[in-house]
C-alpha cells in the first residue's frame, strides 16, 4: 500500500517531526539490544518499543501528527535494519496522523540510491532520516554526493542527527559510535552543493550549537529540529534564535519514545519565546517543510 497523506491541518495542534519506530510487526528491534538498553538508561525512558499502531493512536488522541522513521545502519552495526517500506505501508493505515520518512544505508553505495528512489516513488515516503554517527559515515565525503543529489532531485527533505549521542552513551567506547560524524558542519557542504535539498539538523547540536546556528542563519535550506532534549536544557543561543531570526525554520520534535510530547511541551511553555511564535514552531513550519500547506 502506497502512503498518501490525509492530514487535517486545521484539526491538528502540532506536528512532531522526530518519532522513532523501534520495533516492527515481527518483533525485530531497530538496534542491537545492548544499544537499546543503554539508550533507555540514558534517557530514563518509559515504554521503549511501542508499536507503530500504538504510536498512531497516541498521537491521534493528542491531536498531533508524527513524522515516523527508523535508521538503517545495517553495515555499521551488523544488525538488520527495520524495513522503511514496511513502515510506510503501516503508516498508510494512519494517514491522518503519521508521515513516514525512509532511511537508507549510505555505506551500500548505488544500492542506497536505488532504494531511496523506490521508497519515494513506490512507497510514498516524504523524506529521509540519517544518523551519521550510528551509520558510520562522513556526510561531507565526495562518495555520498550522488545520494544527496538523488534526494534533492526527488524533492524531499532530510533529517540528519547532529550533536552528541544518547545511543551508546554509558558504554565503553560509546559502543564504537564516533561523535565527530555528527558535527553539523559536515552537512554545510552538502547544503551548499545541493541548495534545493532541505536539510534539518536534528536536536540541539551540543557541543556544536554555534556551528548549527551559523549554518541555519547562512543557508535558507537549513532547519533545526528541537528534539532529543527537554527544552529546559536548550542552549540559550538556540532559544534566542528560535524566538527570533530562525522562528520560521525551527521545528517541534520530541525523539519519542525517548521523550513524550507532554514532557517536551511542559518545558517548552516555560521558555522565553513569544507565544505568538509557538504555532510556527509547533505546526506551520513543519507543514511548509513537508509540502502540506
Amino acid at each position: 500500500m502506497r502512503y498518501e497523506p490525509a492530514l487535517d491541518l486545521d484539526a491538528l495542534v502540532a506536528i512532531d517531526v522526530h518519532v522513532h519506530i523501534e520495533i516492527d510487526d515481527h518483533g525485530h528491534l531497530a538496534l542491537p539490544p545492548v544499544l537499546m538498553d543503554a539508550s533507555a538508561a540514558h534517557f530514563r525512558s518509559g515504554e521503549r518499543t511501542p508499536s507503530l499502531d500504538a504510536i498512531a493512536e497516541g498521537y491521534r488522541a493528542r491531536r498531533m501528527a508524527a513524522v515516523v522513521f527508523t535508521v538503517d545502519a545495517g553495515t555499521a552495526l551488523g544488525h538488520p535494519a527495520l524495513d522503511s517500506a514496511e513502515i510506510a505501508a503501516a503508516a498508510a493505515r494512519h494517514p491522518d496522523v503519521l508521515i513516514p520518512f525512509g532511511s537508507v544505508d549510505p555505506l551500500t553505495g548505488p544500492a542506497a540510491i536505488d532504494r531511496a528512489r523506490r521508497l519515494v516513488e513506490d512507497c510514498g515516503v516524504r523524506g529521509f532520516k540519517f544518523h551519521p554517527s550510528l551509520q558510520g559515515f562522513d556526510p561531507s565525503a565526495a562518495e555520498f554526493a550522488p545520494l544527496w543529489g538523488t534526494i534533492e532531485q526527488l524533492g524531499v527533505p532530510v533529517i540528519v542527527h547532529s550533536g552528541q549521542n544518547g545511543i551508546g552513551a554509558g558504554l565503553p567506547g560509546g559502543g564504537g559510535i564516533k561523535l565527530a560524524y555528527s558535527n553539523p558542519l559536515l552537512m554545510d557542504a552538502v547544503a551548499a552543493d545541493h541548495p534545493a535539498l532541505q536539510v534539518v539538523l536534528a536536536h540541539p547540536s551540543v557541543p556544536w550549537q554555534d556551528e548549527a546556528n551559523s549554518m541555519a542563519r547562512h543557508k535558507t535550506n537549513v532547519w533545526i529540529d528541537l528534539s532529543g532534549w527537554s527544552p529546559k536544557y536548550f542552549p540559550e543561543s538556540l532559544v534566542a534564535l528560535a524566538g527570533g531570526a530562525l522562528q520560521d525554520r525551527v521545528l517541534f520534535g520530541t525523539d519519542f519514545p525517548l521523550i513524550t510530547p507532554e514532557k517536551w511541551l511542559g518545558a517548552f511553555d516555560a521558555l522565553p519565546i513569544d507565544r505568538v511564535i509557538h504555532p510556527k514552531i509547533l505546526k506551520t513550519n513543519a507543514a511548509r517543510l513537508l509540502g502540506l500547506s
